[in-house]
């Protein structure tokens, strides 16, 4: 980033830090050697997004990163208050759904598979020797159902328990570090000018109707720490999980106990099964009760709730195991566990919630309505519900996989050679829509493969134009043309994501109807059928689930590979730049905010800078890295602010989180943002796909854009450039000769109206860059 092996670092830790050339330490104190060159900084943060090999398991994570990013996709509301509160409640019950079907997956596999069917059939648990001190033909204490289940519980706790871990954690390494507060900000406002945004300022969420000026979203100085919150609902997910457990545990005990001649009395169950639906009640009006509060930093804890919460969903799971090992020499386990009822209703609850939150979203979009928001304002919605598949995917290719490994030749729910009953059938029939949806998606997809062709060719008259007089290459002409017709795809993929969130509702539906009205697995449900039929659904099952498992062995293997290999945890952490951007708002156990600690960073380096040099500054920053410095530029005192110029480059600000985020970045914002820095450029490629223009509808200013630029730089060979230039798309802008020319046109529009520094003028960059480097 700053082309010199020498570098030191300024200030910060191995986790992200600000770095200068060698010679360049200590520019401030030699002011008269940077007349005519700014004093470079790099601000490099990939030690947040791509460490060491525990973040491949982050990737377990990946639908509860999806349903937070639900959360921010709000479309933009206006006085809309109750309407803005009940979107995010919806959303965070999404969320909380997803908790317990992630518990409910680990409790099918531990009790039901394990414990229950295949520790009480001898013919499972002879082949599974580490099985058999819990067979039910030992006679051993640990034989009967109750206490099996009991030592199973186990696992799905102490699943549940390293999530808390985990979200504790994270929170104190990436999210703990404090925004600036008042005394900061008069700090770097020497001049004591009042400030756009600061403590005190309206909330749009709760005094929507107040006269004063709404500052964005962004600029409130609670936005990037929202501890309050995450402690409220990393307690309520936690007990959430133990509930789940309990529920598992105390239903199979309760529904014996119920039966005639039981010997434990159906009082101790009916008392711990209210406990457990009280305590259950209280976790969703947690979740319910309180979002975020961003005009203020908060920093108090609801201590009693955060203690005593999960304390108490813990104790319940104690008590419930305590009473399924209760002595019941009766009791013998057959079939499965009823977790049946509990995946359709948890099915059915996803669906309904998305329905809701699409009902709002829509709501809010038509109050204020923007022609650039994704899907008019459903993004939101579909995302949560690929979210909800995502995690249907993987809890449900789990269970099929243990169920089809414990089972040997035979294929659990399918009768005949299958020694035990198998997961849930709903799992069946959830896995048999895959190659269903599949099939509807070449539809889409083959449009858009035959719209970029056409496009492509319809290119290569005018990139011929742009390049004469060099004599036309019909190959480098096709290649040129075809990365810019792919790149434009980007702007196509909302619908994409539309179409499959629509088709997963729908088809999700029918699963949920064909397996609570058969009972049973599609290959059995559709016999007797037409022939046709028949071969279809059996074709249909089969294949789902080879592809569900396929997906699960590659999802692992994947984990796996970026565990070893650091190019590839390198390549997840690109990935993850996207998706952990955002506070965790709606899901305490999502992969951590990398931004609560690289906006921090950004917003104290520049303000501290501006005000000890009194000097002006660019902030220039590539791709993911564009949007950390627009974020760290709204964190700033109107002072600082106005000593600041932003250039950005292969931005995706407006391409991607201007429309999938329009109430942080959409056009009121982003046309605010310019308004209240110094001056703006941005850079970008028609080749590519992921950075485009900032499309400001400013008529005093419309000079923000710079683009497309000229890639590659040249069509053919010449004496100047003897060998073929490479098209660069997404990378390497500053080899353009732009890149450097807008650089020092932005600091001369700096220097003439601020204040010259002591002993001469200077200029500070700092320099971000996501891209390959996530620096």
């Amino acid at each position: 980033m700053l082309g010199d092996p020498r570098t030191v670092r300024v200030t910060g830790d191995a986790t992200a830090a600000v770095y200068r050339r060698t010679e360049d330490a200590h520019g401030e104190k030699h002011p008269e050697r940077y007349r005519d060159e700014p004093v470079a900084e790099a601000y490099c943060w990939s030690g947040l997004t791509s460490g060491n090999g525990s973040r491949a398991l982050w990737l377990l994570l990946l639908p509860f990163m999806v349903v937070n990013l639900a959360h921010w996709m709000r479309p933009t509301a206006t006085g809309r208050t109750r309407a803005v509160r009940l979107y995010g409640v919806v959303v965070r019950l999404v969320a909380l759904s997803l908790t317990v079907l992630l518990t409910a997956a680990a409790c099918e596999v531990a009790l039901d598979l394990v414990a229950w069917q295949c520790a009480g059939t001898s013919a499972c648990s002879e082949r599974r020797s580490w099985l058999g001190f819990l067979s039910s033909h030992q006679g051993g204490w640990w034989s009967q159902p109750g206490r099996r289940l009991a030592l199973a519980a186990v696992v799905p706790a102490a699943v549940v328990g390293l999530l808390w871990y985990l979200s504790n954690r994270t929170w104190s390494a990436y999210e703990s570090q404090s925004p600036l507060d008042a005394t900061d900000a008069d700090t770097c406002d020497p001049d004591g000018a009042e400030e756009a945004h600061g403590p005190g300022a309206p909330d749009t969420a709760d005094d929507p109707e107040s006269a004063r000026p709404v500052p964005p979203a962004l600029s409130r100085p609670g936005f990037w720490y929202g501890r309050r919150l995450v402690a409220r609902l990393r307690a309520a997910h936690t007990a959430a999980g133990f509930l789940t457990v309990a529920a598992f545990v105390m239903g199979a005990a309760a529904r014996h106990d119920r039966t005639v001649g039981g010997s434990v009395p159906q009082v101790f169950g009916l008392v711990v099964e209210g406990a457990l639906v009280l305590c259950a009640a209280v976790t969703v009006w947690v979740v319910c009760r309180r979002g975020r509060s961003e005009s203020v930093r908060d920093t108090r804890l609801d201590g009693v709730l955060i203690t005593y919460l999960p304390g108490s969903a813990l104790a319940l799971l104690g008590v419930a195991v305590v009473h399924a090992a209760w002595s019941r020499p009766e009791w013998v386990s057959s079939g499965s566990l009823s977790g049946e009822t509990a995946f359709r209703l948890l099915a059915l609850g996803q669906g309904l919630l998305v329905v809701v939150l699409a009902l709002v979203a829509r709501s809010l979009y038509r109050r204020t309505p923007e022609p650039r928001t994704t899907l008019y304002g459903l993004g939101g919605p579909s995302v949560a519900m690929l979210a909800c598949a995502l995690g249907g995917v993987m809890t449900g290719g789990v269970a099929q996989r243990v169920a089809d490994w414990l089972d040997g030749p035979g294929t659990p729910g399918m009768g005949g050679g299958s020694i035990i009953e198998g997961p849930p059938v709903l799992l069946s029939w959830q896995a048999s829509v895959i190659p269903v949806l599949l099939l509807l998606l070449l539809v889409p997809v083959l449009y858009l493969v035959v719209r970029t062709a056409r496009r492509a060719r319809r290119m290569g008259p005018d990139i011929e134009a742009e390049y004469a007089p060099e004599p036309p290459d019909r190959a480098r002409t096709r290649r040129i043309a075809r990365i810019r017709a792919t790149a434009a795809l980007t702007d196509s993929a909302p619908w994409i994501v539309g179409v499959v969130s629509a088709a997963t509702l729908l088809l999700g539906a029918a699963a949920v109807v064909g397996s609570w009205t058969s009972g049973e697995v599609p290959g059995l449900a559709t016999d007797g059928a037409a022939a046709p039929v028949e071969s279809l659904v059996e074709a249909a099952q089969s294949t789902g689930s080879w592809l569900i498992g396929f997906g699960f062995i590659l999802f692992v293997a994947g984990g796996r590979r970026a565990y070893r290999d650091a190019s590839a945890r390198r390549t997840i952490g690109i990935l993850w730049d996207v998706g952990t951007f955002w506070p965790r708002a709606a899901h305490p156990f999502a992969p951590p905010c990398y931004a609560e600690r690289a906006v921090p960073d950004l917003a104290s380096r520049m303000c501290a800078w501006t005000a000890t040099t009194r000097g002006r500054l660019i902030i220039s920053g590539h791709s993911q890295g564009s949007v950390l410095a627009a974020a760290a530029v709204w964190q700033l005192p109107d002072t600082a602010r106005r000593r600041v110029g932003l250039l950005t480059y292969g931005s995706p600000i407006e391409r991607l989180y201007g429309r999938w985020f329009p109430a942080y970045f959409g056009a009121v914002p982003l046309l605010g943002l310019h308004d209240s820095v110094h001056c703006w450029r941005n850079l970008w490629r028609a080749t590519d796909p992921i950075g485009g223009p900032v499309r400001l509808a400013t008529d005093h200013d419309p000079r923000v854009d710079r683009g497309p630029l000229k890639d590659p730089l040249a069509y053919g060979r010449t004496t100047a450039l003897p060998l073929p230039e490479p098209i660069l798309g997404h990378s390497d802008y500053q080899a353009d000769p732009v890149f450097a020319r807008e650089r020092t046109a932005l600091l001369e529009e700096l220097g003439p109206r601020l204040p010259r520094q002591t002993g001469g003028e200077e200029g500070g960059r700092l320099h971000k860059s996501s891209g390959r480097s996530s620096g």
